[in-house]
């Protein structure tokens, strides 16, 4: 009876693999849904496209490099003259009382008077020790470097963007594992029952089998809670609403070929930081030749063109109140100079501070360039071992997919005990997630390399 039994047992791999081909209703639900329409596709050039027009960090960057933008004018940096227009009007009534010796006084109340006062004034600074030049060469210096910050900005933002995109492709890869899970259980389930049905099994096996299977259900339900939070973090970077669902069309995939002299030669030219800090010793350069221009003398041209009117209504001319008319009009011109003597050792002390900032300036470029090294040194370290596990990874999932299939066939045919076969399905789980994991490292590790060198993003 044994032996007919295992022979019924053999004939069931055709039922089994209809098994494993259309999981039941309840595990399909669990991972999506038939009333919930299906998610867009979103490949990662349409993600690094949407971050760049809506990434909140990179427009208000754009919008901190329009303004230093518009600063950059001649007339900022004081080269240009400036017209002023000025207008005065007054009117007065008083009450006059005027007395001259022993004569009687004389009294006028309610007079009225009125004057007007127009004027066109002009002023050019034709020489300041050429600090206005320097001036506008800052000016300059300051937009280049704010240009870096915002290609910085940009950069940093697209490997987020590029970091938490692989981040949902690895966990919806890690769903589809544990899905495969599910079916393989739900075979064992079958598998078991009909054992039980035929005599050669115990209960227990199913109620095992089953308890094995819910929990792998519930890893996969906080599997697509973990997804749906990796959803979450992508949609924030890109600008757009949190509850917007889509589907990764890219697969996560490693460039296995990076050089390390050619990641060090591109954080020497490219790496937007460390340009940022070479303008900022540029800047501070500037700074201290503005303190030593205001040593010099400031000659300037003054010029302007004015209208004055007065109108007195109780003008005496002897004894007789009359009115008054008084305008003068005409154009004035002439030069101003100025030398700075003596302002109580004002101007030694900003110079002194000037260099001292323009060390620290020299001091934070060296920083800058030392930390990027380190960090290039690193992730470089990180990706040559995460590639050889990564080369360990897939050799191993292989095998261990080739022995689940092994297992489970020796459990249809009786030959394996439920501990085993679970155990197989366990490891070839941790296998998958393992893969996963080591791919996605790899991968965070190759994009810090490439945005470190300054290849991750071509100039914006």
């Amino acid at each position: 009876m044994k032996r007919f039994s295992l022979l019924l047992l053999s004939l069931l791999p055709l039922a089994g693999q209809a098994q494993v081909k259309t999981p039941p209703a309840r595990s399909s639900q669990l991972t999506k849904p038939t009333s919930v329409a299906p998610a867009t596709p979103l490949s990662l050039q349409q993600a690094i496209t949407e971050a760049l027009q809506h990434n909140f960090g990179i427009l208000l960057s754009r919008q901190d490099e329009t303004i230093v933008g518009n600063n950059v004018t001649r007339g900022n940096a004081g080269q240009l003259p400036s017209l002023r227009g000025n207008l005065t009007r007054t009117f007065n009534n008083n009450n006059i009382n005027q007395k001259f010796g022993e004569n009687s006084p004389r009294i006028v109340n309610g007079a009225t008077s009125n004057a007007f006062n127009t004027n066109v004034t002009l002023g050019w600074t034709i020489f300041d020790g050429f600090g206005m030049f320097i001036a506008y060469d800052r000016l300059k210096t300051l937009r280049q470097q704010q240009q870096q910050i915002t290609r910085a900005t940009v950069e940093e933002t697209v490997e987020d963007v590029t970091n938490a995109y692989y981040d949902v492709v690895r966990q919806a890869g890690k769903i589809t594992s544990l899905e495969a899970a599910l079916k393989i259980g739900q075979a064992r389930i079958d598998l078991t029952q009909a054992r039980v049905n035929v005599g050669v099994s115990a209960k227990v096996e199913v109620l095992t089998a089953q308890v094995d299977y819910n929990a792998d259900r519930s890893s996969l339900l906080q599997q697509q809670q973990a997804l749906t939070a990796a959803k979450i973090t992508l949609n924030n970077l890109l600008g757009r609403s949190p509850r917007l669902d889509f589907s990764p069309s890219d697969s996560l995939t490693v460039t296995r070929d990076l050089r390390e002299d050619a990641i060090t030669e591109g954080i020497k030219t490219r790496n937007p930081r460390l340009a940022q800090a070479r303008l900022g010793t540029e800047v501070a350069t500037y700074d201290r030749r503005l303190v030593r221009a205001s040593r010099f003398p400031q000659v300037g041209l003054v010029s302007g063109y004015g209208l004055t009117r007065n109108i007195n209504n109780a003008a005496f001319a002897g004894t007789v109140l009359t009115s008054s008319v008084n305008q003068v009009q005409g154009l004035n011109y002439g030069i101003t100079a100025s030398v700075p003597i003596f302002d109580g050792f004002n101007l030694r002390r900003q110079e002194q501070n000037a260099r001292v900032v323009e060390e620290q300036s020299q001091l934070s470029l060296a920083q800058t360039s030392l930390q990027l090294d380190a960090a290039a040194a690193t992730a470089f370290a990180q990706y040559q071992n995460f590639l050889q596990l990564l080369e360990l990874e897939e050799a191993n999932i292989l095998l261990s997919r080739q022995n689940v299939e092994i297992a489970l066939e020796r459990y249809r045919l009786g030959l394996l005990t439920p501990l085993a076969l679970r155990e197989a399905q366990r490891t070839q789980l941790d296998a998958e997630t393992r893969l996963l994991d080591i791919r996605y490292a790899a991968k965070q590790a190759e994009i810090q390399l490439r945005r470190l060198s300054g290849d991750l993003v071509q100039a914006q």
